[in-house]
């Protein structure tokens, strides 16, 4: 039985002469190999931890507290899962209540101040270690301890030290001749009180993140610059700064999802008060859930969703001016 072969393809192509010739087509590409059955369990060995923990400490949580922000929650029905849908009551009950207008400029001006005297502290010390100087590891060392320490003795540290009759500060005051001031007890100097403390526990987590990026800055760059004649203000806002835009971003980002959550400092110091001059949308929530005899467990969650909202829009524009950098 005769076979027909069949001739490879061949695509005439002009040569130097104009004569024709024949170039095979091109292979094929090789299928893509495939993974071994012992690679893909090993995959999915390591990412079910991973996938486990978010949601039943990411996932699930938010659930719940959306859940909550949508029904009639009482101590009942919180027990027995009855509690009635509700919709968006909860959100108007919070939008209605005379503490929503306060409770949100508190949280904006201190979120606001933390973040710029934490970044901007942070920063000048970051530059200032940047020198290396003699002791300059042991005085970083020693700049990490308000971070290292727990939020309950930095914050009980810092309700002794202001206050009004045997604080340090008031006593400091006396001696140059200033008349004291009730820092923790009056409306006029609570908020100012728990900024002063948030500022000094969150500086040295920006001069951490802000000295390593310094680090990664070849110092080759500088130098060419000093060569030149600029000065060190002209080196550091020309050079320094816009090369450590990137790593302050996400210290940025991060300082803001911190600073908005921020409860143990305040509630420990002031409580919130007094008459709610100190109160965030983290310590309302605190005490519409928890801080009453009837506890309003929808307004509390639908106060505490704010916050999520707030954290997830200002993540969602740090990912896209990223995007737009690296696409530039």
């Amino acid at each position: 039985m005769n076979r027909t072969t069949h001739p490879p393809d061949r695509r005439p192509v002009l040569g130097r002469e104009g004569a024709a010739t024949a170039v095979p087509s091109p292979a094929r590409a090789a299928p893509r190999r495939r993974r071994r059955p012992s690679q893909q369990w090993a995959a999915w060995g390591f990412l079910t931890p991973v996938t486990l923990y978010l949601v039943l400490f990411y996932a699930y949580p938010l659930y719940r507290n959306i859940d909550l922000s949508l029904r009639n929650y009482t101590v009942r029905s919180f027990v027995q899962g009855n509690a009635p849908f509700t919709g968006l009551a909860n959100y108007r009950t919070v939008f209605d209540d005379p503490t929503f207008a306060p409770a949100l400029l508190h949280t904006v001006v201190f979120t606001a101040v933390c973040l710029f005297f934490q970044y901007a502290i942070g920063l000048a010390l970051a530059v200032f270690f940047n020198q290396n100087f003699r002791l300059s590891a042991t005085l970083r060392a020693l700049f990490l301890v308000p971070w290292l320490l727990p939020l309950i003795v930095s914050a009980s540290t810092w309700s002794w030290m202001l206050n009004s009759d045997s604080g340090v500060v008031n006593t400091a005051l006396h001696a140059v001749g200033i008349a004291p001031v009730n820092w923790l007890t009056s409306p006029t100097w609570s908020l100012a009180s728990v900024i002063i403390a948030n500022i000094w526990i969150g500086v040295p987590f920006n001069l951490v993140v802000l000295y390593s990026g310094l680090q990664s800055i070849p110092a080759s760059l500088c130098e060419a610059a000093a060569l030149d004649g600029a000065g060190a203000w002209r080196r550091f806002w020309s050079i320094t700064f816009p090369l450590l835009r990137p790593v302050s971003a996400i210290t940025l980002l991060l300082g803001l999802v911190y600073t908005l959550k921020v409860f143990d400092i305040i509630w420990i110091m002031t409580k919130g008060g007094p008459a709610d001059s100190s109160t965030t949308f983290a310590t309302w929530s605190y005490q519409l859930g928890f801080g009453n005899l009837l506890p309003a467990f929808g307004p509390g969650a639908a106060v505490g969703n704010l916050l999520v909202v707030a954290a997830l829009v200002f993540g969602l524009v740090y990912l896209r001016v990223q995007r737009k950098q690296y696409a530039s």
